[in-house]
C-alpha cells in the first residue's frame, strides 16, 4: 500500500518475534526494499548483507545491496554485487543492462576524477604562489576550489591530494580573500562527511576555528560560523555519502568532539578581544545546535552539559551595559540573541529539578553582581534579569523577586545617570509584561514613568517611559471597555510614538522602542486607522524591519497583526454573553472601527504601503529574533494580505508565495497553518506554475496536505482539497507527488463527508488524481 514507516516498523517487531535464520534473511531482505524506498541507502545495504550472510546466492537482496551502494557512491563494491547476480541468472535481462549502466557511470567517475587531479593542483598552486599577483586570476581559483568540493568527487580528490594542510596554509596567509576560499572550501569538504569532518577537526583544531569566529573582519567572521555550523550537522546527523571501511572506526562517537566544539564556543562568548558580531555569531550557533530538534528525542544530555559548563558565560552576554567601561563588546541584537538561547535551553529542560537548578544557577549570578560591586554590579545584575524577562520570563520573575531587585529598579529610574535611568526603565518596561508584577508596577511605575516620561531631557529615556506607559495603558488588549488611561490618552501616546518612529535623527536602536510602543497601543481601534492613514510612519516602520537591528521584527509583526486583526478570536455564545451580564460578571467588547469593513480597508493601505515586501524581508531573515511566535505572526498577516481573491496576484509578484513556503514548514503549529492557509488561497484562484515557477511548485504539495488533516476547521479542509484540485489537473509528477505525500486516503474520506462543498470538492480533486498521462493508453 506504500505506507513504508507502517512496514518497517511491523518487519521490525517481525525480527524480534522470529528465531530462525532463513526466515531473518527474508525478513532482512524486505526491510532492505523498504529502507531503498525510503531513500535511506545506508540502512538498506546494512540489511541487504544481513541477508547475504545468511544466504549468498540471494538474488535479490544481492541487486538490492548493489542498489543502496550505488546510491551510497561506492560504485566498485556495487558492481562486484551486480556481476554475483549475472553469474547466478545469467539470462536476466535486467542484471545485464543495470551493469552496463554501471558501468559507464564509473567511467565518468574516472574521467573526472583524472580531470579533477589536475584543477585541484592547479588552483593550490594558484593560490599559494607568492609570486602571483593577478587578482582575477587568484579569485577565479578560489572560486573553482569552492565549486569543486561541493561536488563528492572534487571534494575526495582535494582530501586526498593533502588539501586540508594546504587550505591551512591558505588560512595562514592573512589575506582575506585566501582565508575566505579556505573556510569555503572546508565547509565542501565537511559536509554531509563525517569522517572527513573528524579528520578536518583534528588538523585544524578546535580552538583555532573558533576563535576565527571572533576576527574583526565580518565575512571572515560569517565564513567561519558557516563552516562550524556544517561540522556540527555532519557530526550529529552522521554518516549521509560516507565510505565504509577503516574510516568508519573513527566516527562511532563523535560526541566527544561535538562537546569539545561546544567548548570552545562558550569560552568565546567571554573571550577577550572577540568581536562584537562574532559573539552574536557564536550565540546564532548555540541556538541551532544545542537544544533538541524534537522534544520527542528523550536524550537533552547537551543541553544539561551547556547550563552546566556555560550558563554564566550566557547571562554574562545577556547582563552587559553597553555604555559601562570594561564591559564585553556587543551590537543591537547580542541581548536578544542571549534571551532566545536561554529560553530555548529552558525549554529543552524535562522535569521540575532541571529547571530548579536553572532557576538557581540565575538568582546566584544576578545575586554574585548584585551584592559587594557597587552601582555597577547593581547594574549589571537588573540587566540579566531584563534579559532573562525577555527569554525564560519563569527565570527572570523569579529574579525580580530577590531581595532589593525591584526596589533598585524604581531608585535607579530617578538616577541623574541616562546609563542608570536605559538600564531600569528597561527592565520596568520587561517586567510590566508579567502578570505577576503587572499590579505593583501599576500601582508604583505608572507615576514614575510619566514623570521621566514628562521630566527627562533625553529622547532614549523617554521614548522608553513611554513604552512602558503603553503595556501599562493596553493592559485591557482589544476589549474596548477595558480602558487603562483618560479618554484621548492612548491617542497621543501613539501620535507621540509616531513621530519619533519618523525622525530619521534619532539613532534605528532608539526608534526601535517606538515600534513596541505601537505593538501594544494598537490593541485600539482609533490608534490603528491612525497609525495605516500616516503612511510616513507605516514606511519608516517597515524600513526598520528590514534594517540590520532584526530585534524589531517582533514589534513589527505585532503592530502588524493588531492592524489587520489576524489574531484568533471566537465569536461568543449569545447565551452564554446573557449569562455574564445576568451575574453581573465583565463582558469583553469589540471596538466599532474592529467591524470586518474597517479591518479591509486597513489591509488595502497597508497593502499599498508596501507590506508583502517589508514581511518578505523579514520571513528571510537569520537572526535568532526570528522565533517560531515571530513566524507565526508573519504567517497571520500574509494570511490577511490574501483574504482578498484581488490582492493574491500583487503578493505573488512581489515574493509572498516564496516566503510562504518555508513559514509553512516550520514553526508552530498555528503558524504553519495559517502559512498553509494563504498558499492555498493564491493556489486556487493564480496559476499555480506562475505562482510557484519550476521546483518550487512540488514544495507546495506538503502544506496543502496538512490542511487535510481532521483536526483542522473545516474552512481549512475545503481550501486545501481545492488547491491539490488545482496541482493535480497540471502533470503526473504532481499526482505523484500528491501520492507519495499519503493525501488519497484523506481526499477519500471527505468524499463521504456531511457537508456538501467538503463532498464535492473531495470527488473532483479525486478525479484530477485519477487523471492519466496524456498518450498513454487505458487498462
Amino acid at each position: 500500500a506504500g505506507d513504508y514507516a507502517a512496514a518497517l516498523a511491523s518487519y521490525a517487531r517481525a525480527l524480534e518475534l522470529c528465531a530462525g535464520p532463513p526466515e531473518r534473511a527474508v525478513l532482512h531482505r524486505n526491510r532492505a526494499a523498504c529502507h531503498l524506498k525510503l531513500e535511506d541507502y545506508a540502512k538498506a545495504e546494512a540489511d541487504a548483507s544481513k541477508a547475504i550472510e545468511a544466504d549468498g546466492h540471494d538474488v535479490k537482496a544481492l541487486f538490492r545491496r548493489s542498489q543502496a551502494l550505488q546510491k551510497l557512491g561506492r560504485l566498485d563494491q556495487a558492481v562486484y554485487d551486480l556481476r554475483r547476480c549475472a553469474s547466478l541468472e545469467p539470462k536476466n535481462k535486467a542484471f545485464q543492462e543495470a551493469l552496463h549502466d554501471l558501468g559507464s557511470s564509473m567511467q565518468e567517475k574516472m574521467k573526472l576524477m583524472s580531470c579533477t587531479d589536475s584543477k585541484v593542483e592547479q588552483m593550490f598552486q594558484i593560490l599559494l604562489d607568492p609570486k602571483e599577483t593577478d587578482t582575477d586570476k587568484k579569485q577565479k581559483a578560489a572560486q573553482n576550489l569552492i565549486v569543486l568540493a561541493r561536488e563528492e568527487a572534487g571534494a575526495e580528490k582535494i582530501f586526498q591530494s593533502d588539501g586540508v594542510r594546504l587550505l591551512l596554509h591558505l588560512l595562514d596567509t592573512g589575506r582575506e580573500d585566501a582565508m575566505l576560499a579556505a573556510l569555503r572550501t572546508l565547509a565542501g569538504l565537511c559536509s554531509g562527511h563525517r569522517s572527513r569532518t573528524m579528520a578536518i577537526l583534528a588538523e585544524l583544531g578546535a580552538p583555532r576555528v573558533s576563535a576565527m569566529l571572533g576576527v574583526e573582519r565580518e565575512q571572515l567572521s560569517l565564513a567561519a560560523c558557516n563552516l562550524l555550523q556544517v561540522m556540527f550537522d555532519a557530526l550529529k546527523e552522521g554518516l549521509q555519502r560516507d565510505f565504509r571501511g577503516k574510516e568508519e572506526a573513527l566516527v562511532l562517537d563523535p560526541s566527544k568532539e561535538l562537546k569539545l566544539l561546544i567548548g570552545h564556543l562558550l569560552e568565546m562568548l567571554t573571550r577577550e578581544g572577540a568581536s562584537a558580531h562574532g559573539r552574536d555569531n557564536t550565540l546564532n550557533l548555540l541556538i541551532k545546535v544545542v537544544p533538541r530538534k524534537s522534544l520527542r528525542e528523550p536524550n537533552n544530555s547537551l543541553t544539561l552539559w551547556v547550563i552546566d559548563q556555560g550558563l554564566k558565560k550566557i547571562l554574562e552576554v545577556g547582563g552587559t551595559v553597553c555604555e559601562a567601561p570594561g564591559s564585553l563588546p556587543a551590537t543591537e541584537n547580542s541581548r536578544m540573541s542571549a534571551a532566545v538561547l536561554l529560553s530555548k535551553l529552558y525549554g529543552d529542560l524535562k522535569c521540575d529539578a532541571e529547571r530548579e537548578n536553572f532557576h538557581r544557577l540565575c538568582d546566584d549570578y544576578v545575586r554574585s553582581w548584585f551584592e559587594g560591586h557597587g552601582l555597577a554590579g547593581k547594574l549589571r545584575a537588573i540587566q540579566t534579569v531584563s534579559c532573562l524577562l525577555q527569554g525564560p520570563s519563569e527565570a527572570g520573575n523569579q529574579a525580580l523577586e530577590l531581595e532589593g531587585i525591584m526596589e533598585s529598579v524604581l531608585a535607579l529610574c530617578a538616577s541623574v545617570r541616562e546609563v542608570d535611568q536605559l538600564v531600569a526603565v528597561e527592565a520596568l518596561i520587561h517586567a510590566a509584561d508579567k502578570a505577576k508584577r503587572a499590579s505593583f508596577i501599576t500601582a508604583n511605575g505608572v507615576t514614575l514613568l510619566k514623570n521621566i516620561y514628562k521630566c527627562s531631557g533625553r529622547d532614549s529615556i523617554r521614548i522608553r517611559a513611554l513604552v512602558g506607559l503603553c503595556k501599562l495603558g493596553s493592559a485591557g488588549g482589544t476589549d474596548f471597555s477595558m480602558k487603562q488611561f483618560a479618554e484621548g490618552s492612548t491617542l497621543k501616546l501613539a501620535k507621540q510614538c509616531r513621530k519619533w518612529l519618523c525622525n530619521e535623527a534619532i539613532d534605528a536602536g532608539t526608534r526601535r522602542w517606538a515600534v513596541e510602543g505601537l505593538a501594544y497601543l494598537t490593541f485600539d481601534a482609533d490608534v490603528k486607522e491612525e497609525f495605516v492613514e500616516d503612511q510616513a510612519a507605516v514606511q519608516a516602520m517597515f524600513q526598520l524591519a528590514k534594517s540590520e537591528d532584526r530585534s524589531v521584527l517582533f514589534a513589527v509583526a505585532s503592530t502588524l497583526v493588531n492592524c489587520t486583526n489576524s489574531y484568533d478570536r471566537e465569536e461568543p455564545d449569545p447565551q452564554m454573553l446573557e449569562l455574564a451580564k445576568y451575574a453581573k460578571q465583565h463582558v469583553p467588547e469589540q471596538h466599532p472601527k474592529d467591524e470586518p469593513g474597517w479591518v479591509r480597508r486597513r489591509v488595502q493601505k497597508l497593502l499599498a504601503a508596501g507590506v508583502v515586501s517589508a514581511l518578505t524581508c523579514m520571513a528571510k531573515s537569520e537572526n535568532p529574533a526570528l522565533t517560531n511566535s515571530c513566524r507565526e505572526l508573519i504567517s497571520r498577516v500574509f494570511l490577511a494580505a490574501v483574504e482578498e481573491a484581488a490582492d493574491r496576484g500583487s503578493v505573488v509578484a512581489q515574493g509572498g508565495g516564496k516566503a510562504l513556503i518555508p513559514l509553512s514548514l516550520e514553526g508552530t503549529e498555528v503558524g504553519q497553518a495559517k502559512a498553509a492557509q494563504a498558499l492555498a488561497k493564491i493556489t486556487i484562484t493564480s496559476n499555480p506554475e506562475m505562482a510557484f515557477p519550476g521546483e518550487r511548485i512540488y514544495e507546495v504539495v506538503r502544506p496543502l496536505v496538512r490542511l487535510l488533516q481532521l483536526h483542522r476547521t473545516g474552512l481549512e479542509n475545503f481550501e486545501g482539497l481545492m488547491a491539490l484540485t488545482n496541482l493535480a489537473g497540471i502533470s503526473e509528477r504532481l499526482r505523484q507527488k500528491i501520492l507519495k505525500e499519503k493525501a488519497v486516503p484523506m481526499i477519500e474520506g471527505y468524499m463521504f463527508e456531511e457537508h456538501e462543498l467538503l463532498r464535492l470538492a473531495a470527488t473532483e480533486c479525486m478525479c484530477n488524481m485519477a487523471m492519466r498521462p496524456a498518450g498513454r493508453a487505458g487498462g
